[in-house]
């Protein structure tokens, strides 16, 4: 019997003979959103006073392309060539080498006026559309592992070697961070207040100033410090915290009648089985922030799950520290929402994180600051320009679903046009940010 094939193999030939494809072209929504918001204008005038001729590459401009490569997925000085090879979308992108130098000329007074060209931004961002329903601050810190000797590097808790970073989000939003040492401590109650005063002025003037905007602090029990707190109430701003379960919390938690525990919600407000919500009315507090109560949440352990000293009856008890006035249950609920931070520290990570490239201290703090501001320009670009899944992507999905899309440019006149594949299942998606950018008001 003889077969015959339907189909025939068709040979692949590979050629490197088109000027005119980009790999890029989402990734160019970006740079055109960091203009639009002021960033890029921002940047350059707290770097003016470094660029030694006119015809030398902007270091404003040189600062938003290292944001934009470390959004684009880069996580070293040499992933600029990514970009720099696309001039028809990124303009001149300048090399490795003088980006170094760029980074190298910033210091601390450099880099306070860089955090004040992001709030500036911030204010327009928030003024388009991008301003988040509540204030709610979360302060969390992470490891990130150093692969050779570098300052700052040090033995970590948890038997590694590198740095101990703390962080400041809302929502998305990178508010604030701190280059720290490994072997920094995660309740360092300076450091929490030092990372906390930075993102407050990340804030809007506005903002902070409205009597009507309450501004909530969260954190872990990492947090619960009495300068810590102290601090957070003479700024004006409520928090919620993680408490430690000594023996007199305990105590307390064990003499509750059955009737005190009220089931717990999720964050739908829908009731959650297998756990349950009591206030330690009973806890002395004395020492604490005036107004300060003991939220205890109770629940049953995941299979497997090892019991700890504070565990009891074949329940796990958690419980916060909190100044807010409310249900106790609603409180609960909002706290535990801050597990949130913990993806937006995930993003950070692979938003250039996760490499401090640097041998010095001084420049991987810069490096530090450029991966917020690629975060917020991640973010910006989700609330204000996109919709659906997309603006709840991380990362990876985004880069693969929007940023890294290819395209064709082609030249009509002294107008420029991107051609996007038209069966590329998010054109239309981009087609519509690139709509949304241009209603954008342009900066003054």
């Amino acid at each position: 019997m003889q077969v015959t094939r339907s189909k025939r193999n068709t040979t692949l030939q590979v050629v490197a003979d088109d000027t005119a494809v980009t790999s890029r072209a989402g990734t160019a929504l970006l740079v055109k959103l960091a203009d639009r918001l002021g960033l890029t204008r921002g940047l350059s005038r707290a770097m003016a006073d470094t660029r030694e001729r006119r015809s030398a590459h902007d270091p404003g401009r040189v600062l938003r392309d290292l944001a934009v490569m470390l959004a684009d997925g880069g996580d070293c000085l040499h992933d600029l060539g990514a970009i720099r090879d696309q001039a028809d979308l990124f303009g001149r992108v300048a090399s490795d080498a003088t980006a170094w130098r760029v980074i190298d000329a910033i210091d601390d007074g450099r880099l306070v006026d860089i955090r004040a060209a992001r709030a500036s931004a911030r204010e327009r961002a928030w003024a388009a559309g991008a301003r988040p329903a509540a204030i709610v601050l979360d302060i969390d810190s992470t490891l990130v592992t150093a692969h050779s000797d570098k300052e700052g590097a040090a033995p970590t808790y948890k038997a590694g070697y590198g740095h101990h970073p703390m962080l400041c989000y809302l929502g998305g939003e990178a508010l604030a961070g701190m280059l720290r040492p490994g072997n920094a401590g995660a309740n360092t109650a300076a450091d929490h207040i030092a990372v906390l005063v930075d993102a407050l002025d990340q804030l809007p003037e506005a903002v902070r100033e409205d009597p009507d905007t309450t501004i909530l602090v969260r954190a872990d029990s990492a947090g619960c410090t009495h300068d810590f707190l102290d601090a957070a109430v003479e700024m004006e701003c409520f928090f919620s915290v993680g408490m430690a379960i000594d023996e007199r919390a305990r105590g307390v938690i064990l003499a509750l009648p059955e009737s005190a525990w009220t089931p717990a919600i999720r964050q739908d407000s829908t009731e959650r089985e297998g756990a349950w919500v009591a206030e330690l009315g009973d806890l002395d507090l004395a020492g604490w922030p005036e107004g300060s109560r003991a939220i205890c949440r109770r629940e049953r352990p995941h299979p497997g799950a090892q019991l700890t000293f504070a565990d009891a009856d074949g329940h796990r008890f958690q419980v916060l520290l909190t100044n807010q006035e409310g249900d106790p249950v609603a409180l609960e609920a909002r706290h535990r929402a801050r597990a949130r931070v913990e993806d937006a520290i995930r993003a950070a990570k692979d938003t250039g994180l996760s490499n401090l490239p640097f041998r010095e201290l001084a420049p991987n703090a810069v490096w530090l600051e450029l991966v917020l501001i690629a975060q917020d320009l991640v973010s910006w670009a989700q609330t204000l320009l996109l919709s659906c899944d997309l603006a709840r992507a991380e990362p990876k999905r985004l880069r693969y679903r929007l940023l890294h899309v290819a395209g064709r440019i082609t030249r009509s006149g002294r107008r420029l046009r991107l051609h996007l594949p038209a069966r590329w299942p998010w054109a239309a998606d981009l087609l519509a940010a690139f709509s949304r950018l241009r209603a954008l008001p342009a900066p003054g």
